[in-house]
């Protein structure tokens, strides 16, 4: 039981010190995210190659990725609840960097897909050992802001990965873009195992649960259920609709590869990395006053961003829709902050990297694995609709480079599939403003 007079946890180490891990953090995640997404930037040139669907990139950007990465994280955060987590965190960036550039090296689509299998195993020894250990490092009235932070790493990511990846698959290939990104992330490996410390645990290991007893303990927080929901929600929106936002911009607006990628990353990178940082910082200043922010900010950024997002997929010309995209892409990452903020503040601690797991699984499985394809799926559906009239398919439009038909129908079909996608950002509102009933009764830490 915790001494009531105990003094507050003010944080492990200096805060120098802190700021370098976070830092170190920062940019494992940034590599993650790096390797995980760059799929999506380059794969119109692998379509082509390969003359695939969207159906079938759509595999490679989920399933591919999604199922091992999803099942593996539990029994890895499990591990970490007992062993040195910076040592599982640099071996598993080693695995994953190294999967990357195997990519590169791919000769048809089977090659590639178990290619991303392997990304997907070493990827998920990432975010709960990395998760916990900040936890460890931070007291609680930082962690959000901390954890908002090592979130940035999903848009710098996203963002390198658009501009680097689209320009070395412009100007060099797509195989080389795999292996230039893939390879530093082993170098790295090596430089974050040498110089991050393992924290000290809040509680003495001894007392780590076990799986069963803490998925009993979460069990009894609706607050984390609603939100590993609406977060499964918003990531099934994000990922499905993501991964075509390079191929919408080449299709609809008639971009190159590298121009296309460098608006996306960049603008929308900048703007996702100021939504998930403001997420998090206004959620630690607010809290006191408003203790349901981390549930209600969420929801708000969903409600603003989904019209602005359909207004934006609408309008013929790309820079009159481009303050629109921009304010929705800031407001949509409003959840990652409070997300993980949630996540490890209704469990004990020696239960949170357990907690972040569980939380990668529903929202992994559902968005990951099902975003895409199913985005893709539907792509391909609505253009068939289209190209139906003319006695044409996807699969024959795919050996007819430059047919007219062939170009409006695949725009179409991914345009009003993206349409119909972003209306789910309404459904995970929802379930992050169910969350708030329960939130403070919840809350542990």
């Amino acid at each position: 039981m915790t001494d009531a007079t105990a003094p507050a946890f003010q944080g492990y180490a200096t805060k120098g010190y802190r700021a370098y891990v976070l830092g170190a953090l920062l940019v494992v995640y940034t590599f993650n995210f790096i390797d995980r997404v760059v799929i999506g930037i380059i794969q119109e040139p692998i379509k082509a190659e390969f003359g695939l669907s969207d159906f079938e990139l759509g595999l490679l950007g989920g399933p591919a990725f999604a199922i091992l990465y999803t099942l593996l994280g539990i029994p890895i955060a499990r591990f970490a609840e007992r062993h040195n987590r910076m040592t599982i965190l640099a071996v598993c960036l080693g695995v994953w960097s190294a999967m990357t550039a195997a990519c590169g090296f791919a000769i048809n689509y089977a090659t590639l897909f178990a290619a991303r299998v392997g990304v997907s195993i070493g990827e998920a020894g990432c975010t709960p050992p990395a998760n916990s250990v900040i936890s460890d490092y931070f007291p609680s009235d930082r962690r959000a802001s901390a954890l908002s932070i090592y979130a940035l790493g999903i848009p710098i990511g996203s963002m390198i990965a658009a501009v680097g990846g689209g320009w070395i698959a412009t100007h060099v290939g797509w195989r080389e873009a795999f292996i230039w990104l893939g390879v530093p992330g082993v170098l790295l490996a090596v430089i974050v195992k040498l110089t991050v410390k393992e924290p000290p645990r809040a509680t003495a290991k001894a007392d780590a649960p076990s799986f069963f007893s803490a998925v009993a303990a979460l069990a009894k927080k609706p607050t984390f259920w609603h939100v590993a929901f609406g977060s499964a929600l918003a990531s099934f929106v994000g990922y499905g609709v993501g991964q075509y936002l390079t191929s919408f911009m080449i299709r609809t607006h008639g971009f190159s590869l590298f121009e296309a990628a460098t608006i996306i990353g960049v603008v929308l990178g900048l703007c996702a990395a100021i939504g998930t940082f403001t997420s998090g910082f206004l959620a630690d200043r607010i809290s006191k006053r408003h203790p349901n922010a981390l549930s209600w900010l969420p929801a708000l950024g969903f409600f603003i961003a989904t019209p602005l997002y359909l207004l934006s997929f609408v309008l013929p010309n790309i820079w009159v829709a481009m303050p629109a995209l921009m304010i929705a892409a800031i407001a949509h990452y409003f959840y990652l902050g409070p997300m993980y903020a949630v996540t490890q503040g209704v469990v004990e601690p020696r239960m949170r990297a357990t907690a972040v797991a569980v939380l990668l699984f529903v929202v992994n499985l559902i968005g990951y694995g099902m975003g895409p394809p199913v985005i893709g799926a539907l792509s391909d559906f609505l253009a068939n609709g289209q190209l139906a009239g003319a006695g044409l398919t996807t699969e024959a439009c795919a050996e007819l480079t430059g047919n007219a038909t062939c170009t409006a129908a695949v725009e179409v079909g991914l345009r009003w599939a993206m349409m119909i996608g972003v209306c789910g950002y309404l459904w995970a509102a929802l379930h992050f403003l169910l969350s708030a009933r329960t939130l403070r009764r919840d809350w542990v830490a």
